[in-house]
């Protein structure tokens, strides 16, 4: 049990004299250099705990150190205390009690709560008619845990009193992030107060818009000058267009846009070209009137349909969330809830069917204590610490209690009431996994499978030691070409962690019903009538499946045996079969007009999976290979001369990736080392790569191999490679070894944090029962002379290579039209039953609609 010496009495807190006011300065005196005054750019943590979800409203409250500005809950205070040394802590808690009743029975009038005063990050209604809350601050010294209440002007050191003020005070971490104030912190638009409206007699309808140019009906933008309805291009919303609205801005100089769908009672997105950026308009209401919306009765929608027309009775919506039943809560271990952060169900529903997966579990919350153990001095930057915490968050069953009626009777008896945690906010989690993306740090809604592969690709350049969970969805998929002129072939294999199904919409068993709606719907919308029930595509999975199997053209191909390019087809097959397959369902598209858009349709998704006679074969009797010759470097002519070395290329990359990403506007070398350090897993995979290595100084450098002089990069190992082929660069060796420390100490510490110097060196202080292992050094230096001495090719990725039947486990379903809006939601089968994942909601489910899926978890069934 924690032992409290309070300053009011001897330690246990009984019958003492009240210490004066120098004994407190006396007490704190050794730990004054400890404690510091946050500066501009510290991040305060005051409303969660860097390895749990405990915050000021748990039982235990939480400890904030008062030198690091971490936070911690009081299961994990001790150990930073003995990690760092760092003896002062705040510790914040809040109160939540029953209010006093009236003589009437209900509760007494409103006061202004002057007992609150910790500005957190809650869901707390300090408004309550039935509770009342209370901030408590107060100093805690360790390792006795002495308590000095806050706040103590009279008694504490001016550089103190400064401190707790300014950690008090201090704005939450993550308030950027918060949709919320992300609008708030809009700039109002300097054209709002004097904007020009033109008396033209242009009335905006309800619904049924579309482009003045080109005839788009989404991404539309009404001027509020002229009443002209545009389309926009790629705006801060991320949406599509052909760039009409500014187009039109160009030609007549009308500032601000409104975006149609998205006008509220609360407001809408505004968007000034002149200033190039969205803005805030406070006579919006007055501008929309002058065109006759009555901003006051709109409902924000994608189509334009108000909340009172007529809608289809099986909406996706309804039936993905299945809407109208009466669904039973679910608590315990793993039926733990993720809260929304604002378009955040995209991370919540892939973190909930990855952690499903044992080998998940094992590898993160089964080594927990060593993890936290282990963590570096700021575990708030550490992917593995926040994988484990929210793995612990969701496994644990500590934050999903149902309400015990016992329990509620004696709470209002002390007067006092403990609140349910319903389900973690992974706030910490989320602003570190998207640090330094340019889509998942933001508020904007994103693609669930864009986000499966960044999370694997940290995984992987995260694992812990030689034990990489993610190796359970690696596979090799293996590509035949074959040249149409010559009939020869060649046979290549890449790496893979999903399966990617196309829609096969011309096998539709429906046809004659869509035919008859799609007449019906554009009779309804031109004659502005309620649109008729929705009927939704049927796909036979089998026709899918079909799909994915068969030939297709190859773009561009350059035959060897020809040496020049010809005609060619790829068909691609499994060369493995991973542990957990990943089905993702191919629903997004982009028109012609480059606008996202979404097939609705129903697919029978089968429970047992079957996909042994994909099985690849390899080179057949009677095929002729092609030539292993590379084609030729083509020179972009915005290349400034940059000259590639052919011989030095390794001849496995996807040249049409390179191509992809070099329509972009990025250095073709800097394309070729993304495809080649990402394995050949595609341009999307590729382009990630190139955001995070974009400012490096080697960045558009030629991609030179070992054996050519050259030293790949540090990253270029991230599928699967062995943990000994990755020798630390022996300039940030020599820089360890130069501060004291052994070299095998600093090559292991390097090892464990992917050649990252700080995270080293957090390491080596973090281990300091390090003891030299001749035998792992001598087998790691062997390794890293043979591969300099070596000609021998390298060993491949590791695959779990078995049987190709599986059976369904989870499914993640998107609601809306495209990546860039809607909802996500997660349904997976534990114990037997199919339990449904929304957002904070966790509810065993009564109709799982498998149907409807995006993204299918299935599990190899053993043979």
């Amino acid at each position: 049990m924690q032992r409290r010496g309070a300053l009011f009495g001897m330690p246990g807190g009984s019958g003492g004299r009240k210490m004066a006011a120098g004994d407190i300065g006396e007490l704190l005196v050794p730990h004054m250099p400890t404690i510091r005054v946050p500066r501009s750019g510290d991040r305060v943590y005051k409303n969660e705990c860097a390895f749990s979800y405990d915050s000021p409203n748990s039982e235990g409250g939480l400890y904030v150190c008062m030198n690091t500005f971490l936070a911690f809950g009081r299961e994990h205070v001790e150990r930073h205390f003995r990690k760092t040394g760092q003896s002062v802590y705040m510790h914040l808690k809040r109160h939540v009690r029953e209010k006093v009743r009236g003589a009437s029975g209900g509760a007494l009038p409103k006061r202004r709560n002057s007992k609150i005063f910790l500005d957190l990050d809650t869901d707390d209604d300090l408004n309550s008619d039935d509770y009342e809350y209370e901030d408590e601050a107060k100093l805690v010294i360790f390792p006795d845990h002495y308590e000095i209440a806050l706040p103590n002007i009279e008694e504490l050191p001016a550089l103190v009193t400064i401190a707790c003020d300014a950690v008090l005070s201090s704005k939450s971490p993550y308030r950027k992030q918060d949709p919320d104030t992300w609008e708030n912190e809009l700039p109002v638009s300097k054209y709002a107060n004097n904007l020009t409206q033109l008396d033209n007699g242009v009335r905006i309808p309800p619904s049924g818009w579309k482009c003045a140019r080109c005839d788009l009906r989404e991404n539309l933008w009404l001027n509020l000058t002229d009443g002209s309805v545009l389309c926009g291009k790629w705006f801060f919303d991320s949406s599509g267009g052909n760039g009409h609205a500014l187009e039109h801005y160009r030609d007549m100089g009308y500032p601000l846009a409104v975006k149609l769908g998205t006008i509220t009672p609360d407001g809408a997105d505004v968007y000034s070209f002149q200033e190039e950026e969205p803005v805030l308009d406070p006579h919006l209401a007055k501008h929309l009137a002058h065109f006759g919306i009555d901003m006051l009765h709109m409902h924000g929608t994608e189509n334009g349909l108000q909340d009172n027309d007529i809608k289809p009775r099986v909406s996706e919506w309804e039936v993905i969330q299945e809407s109208g039943m009466k669904l039973k809560p679910m608590y315990g271990p793993g039926y733990t809830g993720l809260k929304n952060l604002g378009n955040s169900c995209y991370l919540s529903s892939v973190m909930q069917a990855i952690f499903s997966i044992p080998e998940f579990q094992r590898a993160y919350v089964g080594n927990l204590p060593r993890i936290f153990d282990y963590s570096p001095l700021d575990p708030t930057q550490d992917f593995n610490t926040q994988m484990t915490k929210l793995g612990h968050g969701l496994l644990s069953g500590q934050y999903s209690k149902p309400p015990v009626k016992s329990e509620l009777i004696e709470q209002v008896m002390k007067e006092e009431h403990k609140p349910q945690q319903n389900g973690i906010s992974p706030r910490m989690f989320k602003a570190f996994v998207s640090k330094s993306h340019p889509e998942f740090s933001s508020n904007r809604q994103q693609d669930a499978q864009e986000f499966f592969l960044h999370l694997v690709n940290l995984v992987e350049r995260n694992r812990i030691g030689s034990e990489n969970p993610s190796d359970v969805f690696r596979f090799l998929v293996e590509e035949r070409i074959q040249c149409c002129q010559t009939r020869k072939v060649r046979y290549t294999e890449r790496v893979d962690y999903l399966m990617q199904l196309p829609v096969a919409m011309e096998a539709a068993t429906n046809k004659d019903e869509l035919i008859a709606y799609e007449l019906t719907r554009r009779e309804a919308e031109a004659n502005r009538r309620p649109l008729p029930e929705l009927v939704r595509a049927k796909i036979p999975f089998s026709a899918c499946l079909q799909a994915f199997s068969e030939p297709e053209n190859v773009d561009d191909f350059w035959s060897s045996a020809l040496q020049a390019k010809s005609a060619g087809v790829k068909t691609s097959r499994f060369a493995s079969f991973p542990e957990y397959l990943v089905v993702q369902i191919k629903k997004f598209t982009f028109g012609l007009d480059w606008v996202p858009k979404k097939f609705d349709v129903s697919i029978d998704m089968p429970d047992l999976l079957d996909i042994n006679h994909l099985r690849a074969r390899g080179l057949q009797p009677g095929e002729e290979e092609l030539p292993d010759i590379s084609p030729p470097i083509v020179i972009p002519d915005d290349s400034k001369g940059t000259i590639s070395c052919q011989e030095n290329m390794p001849s496995d990359i996807d040249e049409s990736s390179v191509m992809q990403l070099a329509e972009m506007g990025f250095p073709l070398e800097a394309c070729r080392k993304a495809v080649y350090f990402t394995g050949n897993m595609g341009a999307e995979v590729a382009f990630n790569w190139i955001i995070v290595h974009m400012e490096e100084p080697d960045f558009a450098e030629p991609l030179t191999m070992p054996g050519y002089g050259g030293a790949a990069s540090a990253g270029a190992s991230v599928f699967g490679a062995s943990g000994l082929d990755n020798q630390p660069p022996e300039e940030i060796v020599a820089i360890i070894t130069s501060m004291g420390f052994q070299r095998n100490q600093a090559i292991q510490a390097l090892r464990a944090t992917n050649n990252n110097l700080e995270r080293a060196l957090d390491w080596i202080f973090s281990h300091p029962e390090f003891e030299e292992d001749s035998d792992f050094v001598i087998e790691m230096e062997n390794n890293a002379n043979a591969n300099i001495i070596s000609e021998a090719k390298p060993e491949g990725p590791r695959v779990k290579d078995g049987s190709g039947t599986y059976e369904l486990f989870a499914f993640i379903s998107h609601m809306g039209t495209s990546t860039m809006s809607g909802h996500y939601i997660c349904h997976i089968k534990k114990e037997g039953r199919w339990v449904i994942y929304n957002d904070h909601k966790v509810c065993a489910s009564e109709r799982p609609p498998k149907d409807l899926g995006y993204m299918y978890f299935y599990r190899r069934i053993p043979s």
